[in-house]
């Protein structure tokens, strides 16, 4: 379990990090290129999107043949598409390699697929809690990528500053082989539900459908806050260094946000848990909006938005897995997943849209707000009761 929970928290570390720093490549590659924001902004929504879409075929090939072969294309696909993103000079192919190979990338070497492994490999009882230390990796790589992102565009040009990352990227590929299941083809031997069962199990869940409709919401704020935040930043007169601190903020304090949530979700609610996370979320964003624009109050702003960023992974995820099992877990998560790149391919391409027909992000912030008052009241009601399957069908 050691091994696996190190390997895991090393991948996400390294994919979550790297990707959680693109919202400091806006400006520099528009004002080099002369691209709009919503050209930018356009291939980052792709990327989401690509993400999610490809999301439930890789956690499919993952559950059949073990992640270790995943996580192998996935790497090569992070550091190829970084390389390509830095030699893109129009916006198609800019949104071909930031957008498409990214996102497939990234389906490929976050979550739902190291979460696959640990649900494989770790107790029910220390499921949650697995999947809080997994997810606070993913906290720590943003908080430890930003800064030296920005100080890699600073002194090298972002340019340079891709082609480091892509190198950093090729380290998930011996990092795969600490997650690889020897014993995965035996264990996929017995008597096993069929893809299509598991499916239409899953679709026909009220809770199932719930929680992804909830997850939209997760997508939508987060990716519209990591990528237009600096430039809302910049536009209101603040310096640079104001939203790589405060991006980096938002990394430190949602290392102790999801392991916190991860440990919660093993004795309380994980549903009542995640209907608190958005209703939170949008109580934060609110009162930043009413606050006057310091240094200081953004600052507050990321560490509280920080607590609540990513704590909605482990308790989602934990759901599939206590509701559904864990045999089709990484496809299940990535279904749900998909939902999330939805409303992450919304946050970032509209806050670009809406920035360049109204020249401001107001009303973006105030479709943030509604949407975690949505979110809370569908997880509410969803009901984390393992299903009872009278016989299994065969594979």
């Amino acid at each position: 379990m050691t091994q696996v929970l190190l390997c895991g928290a090393a991948v996400v570390t390294l994919s979550m990090g790297i990707r959680h720093g693109f919202g400091l490549f806006l400006q520099p590659i528009t004002m080099d290129r002369g691209w709009s924001r919503e050209t930018f902004a356009f291939a980052l929504a792709i990327q989401n999107l690509a993400w999610g879409l490809f999301g439930p075929l890789a956690g499919m090939v993952a559950d059949r043949f073990g992640a270790f072969r995943v996580l192998l294309v996935g790497g090569l696909l992070y550091a190829g598409g970084l390389v390509t993103m830095a030699m893109a000079t129009s916006g198609l192919a800019f949104t071909g390699s930031a957008g498409l190979l990214l996102g497939m990338a990234q389906a490929g070497t976050t979550y739902a697929i190291v979460f696959g492994v640990i649900a494989r490999n770790v107790a029910p009882e220390k499921r949650s809690w697995a999947m809080g230390m997994a997810a606070a990796a993913g906290s720590f790589g943003q908080f430890l990528m930003v800064p030296v992102e920005n100080w890699l565009i600073g002194g090298l040009g972002w340019q340079n500053a891709l082609f480091i990352l892509g190198l950093m990227a090729m380290l998930i590929l011996p990092l795969a082989f600490g997650l690889r299941e020897p014993a995965f083809a035996a264990a996929q031997a017995g008597p096993q539900q069929s893809v299509r069962a598991a499916l239409r199990e899953a679709f026909g869940h009220k809770g199932f459908r719930l929680l992804t409709a909830g997850y939209f919401v997760c997508g939508f704020q987060v990716v519209f806050i990591g990528v237009h935040l600096p430039s809302y930043l910049k536009d209101h007169g603040l310096q640079p260094g104001v939203a790589s601190t405060a991006l980096a903020l938002i990394g430190l304090f949602n290392v102790f946000g999801t392991y916190i949530a991860g440990s919660l979700g093993q004795r309380l609610s994980k549903p009542r848990m995640l209907a608190g996370i958005y209703l939170l979320r949008s109580v934060v964003i609110v009162a930043f909006l009413a606050a006057p624009l310091t240094p200081w109050s953004v600052y507050v702003f990321a560490a509280a938005m920080g607590l609540l960023w990513l704590s909605t992974v482990p308790p989602t995820n934990a759901v599939v897995a206590q509701i559904f099992g864990v045999q089709y877990m990484s496809m299940l998560g990535g279904i749900v997943f998909l939902n999330h790149q939805l409303g992450s391919f919304l946050g970032a391409w509209l806050g670009g849209k809406l920035y360049e027909s109204t020249g401001s992000y107001d009303v973006v912030w105030w479709i943030a707000v509604a949407l975690g008052v949505f979110a809370a009241v569908v997880n509410w009601p969803v009901r984390d009761t393992p299903i009872v399957r009278l016989q299994q069908q065969p594979a």
